[in-house]
């Protein structure tokens, strides 16, 4: 949601007047306060295609307040963002590997559990999961899910559900990756049978040889931004994504929703628990207690879910209210792993990627 401004010209003294008076009425909320010095205004940083616009315009309407949400592409451009400091966001929804970064470089501020009444309704198996923070001190699980592959069957009848379809030379130049290097890395790492998260560099350079020799010269471009609209235009057969962001993309064309497959290949891959994170120095720390409680509200959770074609992955009362088939299941993402902090073997991964990213 983008804030839109205020245009107009104002004629005479009159009118001069009347702004000027308006002006001095509505003082404190400029900045976001109500005249009490009560925030109006939440500050979000989200994935894209990540909450509903009715979600967003439900707590807007319940609390009175606004809220200013912006997108990002990657973890990787999340962090960056961050890094460079006076951004002003209040949530942000980090991936577990970089929750971990984040809380050993003290970006985080820690949890109030007592503001929070809905913290039952988590899955105690995504909390086993989180072993990053399985005790929800600086972080609150929002989605366990994965990437996968979406197949426009009309254009590719017979295909494997595998991560082998990148090598598909008669595809070539009709498919894309994410761009994202735990994602494409990981991909190939579980297709010769090794750990998403491994430390090992003679694997990790067996994978990224497999993305750089094998996969790359079949793919128009590593894509983490507009996948899901070069396959609804047609420029693209098969692309790796996230399932909401391609279904989002086709919904206008139900002869490409009927043509459609999103499928998690059956090496597995990596997963994630994306979460919500109160980032430190937050200025609107109760309205954003208030954002996390409101989305774990069941029936909340569950207009989330089923607008995305998720399963409810990580609020298990909301699993009873749902009502759409989601577009993949819990079973689904068994097999996968999530990413963890890979502390200092991380640069393994930054000096792979940067290298297959060369030419592109």
């Amino acid at each position: 949601m983008q804030k839109t401004p205020v245009q107009g010209a104002v004629r005479g003294g009159l009118l001069i007047l009347a702004s000027v008076l308006q002006l001095i009425a509505l003082g404190a909320c400029v900045g976001g306060e109500s005249p009490d010095g009560s925030s109006t205004q939440l500050n979000i940083y989200n994935w894209t295609y990540y909450t509903p616009t009715s979600v967003i315009q439900k707590f807007e309407e319940e609390y009175g307040v606004k809220v200013i949400y912006d997108e990002f592409a990657s973890n990787e451009e999340m962090y960056a963002k961050l890094q460079a400091g006076g951004s002003g966001y209040d949530i942000i929804f980090p991936s577990g590997d970089y929750v971990s970064i984040m809380i050993h470089q003290g970006m985080l501020e820690k949890i109030d559990r007592s503001k929070l009444s809905n913290l039952g309704n988590i899955d105690p198996l995504v909390l086993q999961k989180a072993t990053y923070d399985p005790s929800m001190d600086y972080s609150v699980p929002y989605y366990w899910g994965a990437a996968g592959v979406a197949v426009n069957t009309a254009k590719v009848p017979d295909y494997e559900k595998s991560w082998s379809i990148f090598g598909r030379a008669d595809l070539k130049g009709r498919m894309t990756m994410l761009d994202d290097m735990r994602e494409v890395l990981g991909d190939a790492l579980v297709s010769l049978g090794y750990s998403v998260n491994t430390r090992n560099q003679a694997e990790l350079d067996r994978a990224a040889a497999l993305v750089n020799d094998v996969w790359k010269p079949n793919l128009t471009k590593f894509d983490a931004e507009a996948f899901g609209k070069g396959y609804a235009n047609g420029d693209f057969w098969v692309v790796q994504g996230y399932a909401e962001v391609v279904y989002e993309e086709i919904a206008g064309d139900p002869e490409l929703v009927e043509n459609t497959v999103f499928f998690i290949p059956g090496e597995g891959g990596p997963a994630y628990i994306d979460s919500l994170c109160i980032l430190k120095g937050a200025k609107n720390l109760d309205l954003a207690y208030q954002f996390i409680d409101f989305i774990h509200r069941p029936d909340i959770y569950a207009e989330f879910v089923d607008f995305f074609g998720f399963p409810a992955t990580a609020n298990k009362a909301a699993g009873a209210l749902k009502q759409e088939v989601p577009l993949y299941t819990v079973e689904d993402i068994a097999g996968t792993e999530l990413k963890d902090d890979l502390g200092e073997a991380l640069e393994m991964y930054n000096t792979a990627w940067e290298n297959i990213k060369v030419g592109y």
